[in-house]
């Protein structure tokens, strides 16, 4: 029997490709080839992720509810899309995380600290993490510490633009 190299792509769902240069005519090469294949899809699953993306509208919405933060992560990353078309002094959002308990305390007080601080009391230590205020088009990051967490707290984010917190909120835990 002659073997001749083939050679054999194959793509994950998450878009990687792999190419093989194999001999693939006998069976077992074929199963290795396909175990490889599996298990070069699945490795993306075990790593932790320690980010997420996050879109606003004009239409005052987040576009994820709940947020779940791997306790493997030493940070967390927020990127905060703003998909809309109208500027930040008149529909701007931002992203605020603070205790579930707290959020309603720190809305209200940054409503008096203006659009210049993102509508967010500078030093006040209920907020945990905030990116600033942004307009239609723009994109905001904010990364913090997610030893800040403990298991078993519930976190609240909110858009703290005046008038959407109570809109535009939704839940991050910290996961196993």
């Amino acid at each position: 029997m002659i073997l001749r190299k083939a050679s054999v792509r194959g793509a994950c769902s998450n878009g990687t490709v792999i190419y093989f240069f194999m001999p693939l005519e006998h069976p077992i090469m074929r199963r290795i080839a396909a175990a490889a294949l599996l298990f070069a899809c699945s490795t993306p699953l075990w790593a932790a992720q320690c980010e997420q993306v996050i879109e606003s509208n004009d239409a005052m919405q987040f576009n994820v509810k709940d947020v779940t933060v791997d306790k493997s992560c030493k940070t967390f990353t927020v990127t905060l899309k703003h998909t809309g078309k109208l500027p930040r002094n008149a529909m701007g959002h931002n992203w605020v995380l603070t205790k579930q308990s707290d959020m309603q305390g720190a809305a209200t007080a940054g409503i008096a600290a203006g659009l210049n601080n993102d509508y967010v009391k500078q030093g006040d230590e209920r907020v945990l993490a905030h990116t600033k205020v942004i307009g239609g088009g723009e994109t905001a990051t904010v990364t913090f510490d997610v030893a800040k967490l403990k298991a078993g707290e519930t976190y609240a984010y909110f858009c703290s633009f005046p008038g959407h917190w109570a809109i535009m909120k939704g839940t991050l835990k910290l996961g196993s």
